[in-house]
């Protein structure tokens, strides 16, 4: 995510502006020497959000027969999760696809078929994080034969995005005052200011089909990073 915010600083800018028309560009101009600076900060919050990947592969000697099993489990999946309370808007298929398997024949040298490989994977996101771990071993005793990951997440990132703005702001402040002091000049005087936002999710953790049989699956949630990178620019003022 990318906003870009210019700042004018004259006693006329109010009445300026309000005779621009909307979409406008307005040019920014400095009389002293100016300050460029990149600063990134970062919060960290609890996640409330699993995204949770699972999917079904089959393998059978026409295309038919595979796609017709890989439905048969699929929909056992998605029954699953939705016996569990899953809503539908929070179940969404991610990906299908069907392609001819071949092996290689070592004493002919030769590819060999060997039927067609349909995979489906759907990714649910849980509002209920507790619920992770017995989640996971429901998809896999419904018919899941891969758990691709899970990935945590923060509903609502605008408190943490605040939280990491604030603290930019001040940081890049500070830092461009003690550079203009350091030059010889009084003040800074803010001209540009754009800013970036990070989602700040972890990488999908994958996770065994074997470990999720033979045991409920442990998980900890831990927490995510919200991260704000700002691009501003100050005048150096006496």
């Amino acid at each position: 995510m990318y906003r870009h915010l210019a700042l004018i600083a004259a006693p006329f800018a109010a009445t300026a502006l309000a005779a621009m028309p909307a979409a406008a560009e307005v040019e920014v101009t400095s009389q002293g020497p100016v300050i460029a600076l990149t600063v990134s900060e970062s919060v960290a919050t609890e996640p409330d959000i699993a995204t949770v990947s699972a999917g079904v592969t089959t393998l059978a000697r026409t295309a038919v027969d595979s796609l017709r099993q890989n439905s048969v489990q699929m929909n056992a999946v998605i029954d699953r999760l939705e016996a569990l309370g899953i809503e539908g808007r929070d179940i969404q298929t991610s990906g299908v696809s069907l392609y001819p398997q071949y092996d290689y024949d070592q004493a002919t040298q030769r590819q060999v078929f060997t039927g067609y490989r349909v995979s489906n994977r759907v990714s649910v996101k849980l509002r209920a994080i507790e619920r992770t771990g017995q989640v996971l071993d429901e998809l896999v005793s419904a018919g899941a034969t891969d758990i691709g990951g899970i990935a945590w997440s923060v509903d609502d990132p605008a408190p943490a995005q605040a939280q990491a703005r604030a603290a930019a702001l001040r940081t890049a402040r500070e830092r461009a005052l003690s550079m203009a002091q350091g030059a010889g000049y009084a003040n800074i005087r803010l001209l540009e200011i754009s800013e970036s936002i990070s989602s700040g999710e972890p990488m999908p953790m994958p996770v065994s089909t074997q470990a999720a049989r033979d045991e409920s699956v442990p998980v900890r949630p831990g927490q995510v990073e919200t991260g704000i990178s700002l691009s501003v620019t100050y005048e150096m003022t006496p």
